[in-house]
């Protein structure tokens, strides 16, 4: 994702609000209370269309002892280096702060090659415009007049933030048509140490000091005489412990995004210890308790969220003690645990001593081959409207539901379209049924689809 919006300004001025607003969602915690965005938020945002990543940042406070401030400056100058585009936001209400000044000098100084719009939050109607009036003291054109609580004009920002970005389409994807797998996961669960290790030399740093690699970076590799694009990506820090690290640590989890939205496959790198650390609190080794943590769970979502292929690789294996049949179980174990993620599949390896390292680019061009697969028309509709013939969905309301046609409509990530003529009493389980007898059928293995239902042409 080459475009990047982020939100700046001091405390309490609705930062947080206008980027729960812009969203659609309440993912930003909004509280009256000046500080309360410590951890830095982001999103990516469909506007008609167009797409970005959208940052929230903390409340600015230039020249304070307080460490915490000092980090939330790290932050946003920090994203003065990352952002394309830089929403300063003021405080309508209570109109023109000395901060607000400092703000827009150290704007004005460091971001010379970026956009800066002047947004006046808190406008809640038409008789509070002239209150805007004093902010033309900040040197930046025309502010934008909005109240992120009741929306008003946030519509007209989003067109002008989005201006001149091209309506995303299979036409504006990258033209480089090499297959991409981007290294994910955890700090210091061995990502650049299996990239290594694919590469049969020594391309990045490898230490046991999490946070090494900070961008991601890419490698080019031949497999079979095709080329891959492998992708090294800096540790996904938890949210949590952001505050307590540098403002580079938070970018580099949103470099980590733009990798993943950019890639065909990703390969999640768990750490096997830590994995079976969990466990060692328990009198006897009881493989039943054992799952993946809620970060590993998050990063999950987050590929199958953006349609990305999925490899988990379980590293770091030489280090348990096992029999030929624990990696079994452990793959057993963990797919129970997540079952709504059933078409994972799933390796272990060690990257210190080699063992199956070859398996992963093996995988990944599997999976990367279900991911731009396409199946016939003919045989689709042959194979699952029989299926649908024989388990029929239920009728709802009295109302029969009929599935007449299927057809696929996309591949990366692959798209299927249900035609029918009463496509919203569709009910949830149907639809897993669904997904469910394609898979038997055609596959996808580590690859999340699309299934869209539309009302049958008349």
């Amino acid at each position: 994702m080459k475009n990047i919006v982020a939100i700046v300004g001091r405390p309490n001025v609705g930062k947080s609000t206008l980027f729960n607003r812009i969203i659609g969602k309440r993912i930003a915690i909004v509280h009256p209370k000046s500080g309360v965005t410590r951890d830095r938020n982001y999103a990516e945002v469909d506007w008609q269309g167009k797409k970005f990543l959208l940052i929230d940042t903390g409340g600015f406070v230039p020249d304070s002892d307080n460490l915490f401030d000092k980090h939330i400056q790290d932050q946003i100058k920090q994203a003065l280096k990352e952002a394309d585009i830089l929403l300063f936001l003021v405080d309508g209400k209570t109109g023109l702060h000395p901060l607000d000044s400092e703000i827009g000098k150290l704007l004005r100084k460091k971001a010379k090659d970026k956009e800066v719009i002047l947004v006046v939050n808190k406008i809640d109607s038409s008789s509070r415009d002239f209150n805007a009036s004093e902010f033309y003291k900040l040197g930046f054109d025309m502010p934008y007049l909005i109240s992120s609580i009741n929306g008003r004009n946030v519509a007209e920002l989003m067109d002008y933030i989005t201006r001149n970005i091209p309506v995303y389409s299979l036409e504006t994807k990258e033209t480089d048509s090499r297959p991409k797998f981007a290294i994910i996961g955890k700090p210091n669960t061995g990502k650049s140490s299996l990239l290594n290790a694919i590469l049969k030399e020594e391309r990045n740093i490898v230490t046991n000091i999490p946070g090494t690699t900070r961008d991601s970076i890419d490698s080019v590799i031949k497999y079979y005489g095709k080329e891959i694009v492998l992708i090294d990506t800096a540790g996904i820090v938890k949210k949590s412990k952001l505050p307590k690290v540098d403002s580079i640590d938070f970018y580099s989890v949103v470099r980590t995004y733009r990798a993943i939205e950019r890639c065909d496959v990703a390969l999640l790198v768990v750490d096997a210890s830590l994995l079976f650390k969990a466990l060692e609190k328990i009198p006897k080794l009881e493989l039943s308790n054992l799952k993946l943590d809620n970060q590993d769970i998050d990063i999950i979502n987050d590929v199958v969220s953006l349609g990305k292929g999925l490899l988990v690789i379980i590293n770091k294996w030489d280090l348990i003690e096992k029999d030929s049949n624990t990696a079994l179980l452990v793959e057993k174990k963990i797919k129970s645990h997540l079952q709504s993620f059933g078409f994972l599949k799933m390796i272990f390896v060690s990257a210190l001593t080699k063992k199956r390292i070859h398996k992963v680019l093996e995988e990944a061009t599997e999976i990367y081959g279900e991911y731009t697969k396409t199946i016939k028309t003919s045989l689709l509709n042959q194979k699952i409207l029989t299926e649908i013939k024989n388990n029929p969905p239920a009728s709802v309301r009295g109302r029969d539901i009929k599935i007449n046609y299927i057809t696929q409509t996309g591949t990366a990530p692959p798209s299927f379209v249900f035609f029918s003529n009463e496509p919203k009493l569709i009910m949830e389980n149907y639809k897993r049924f669904l997904e469910k007898k394609i898979r038997e059928h055609f596959g996808f293995a580590g690859v999340p689809f699309k299934m869209i239902f539309k009302k049958k042409n008349k």
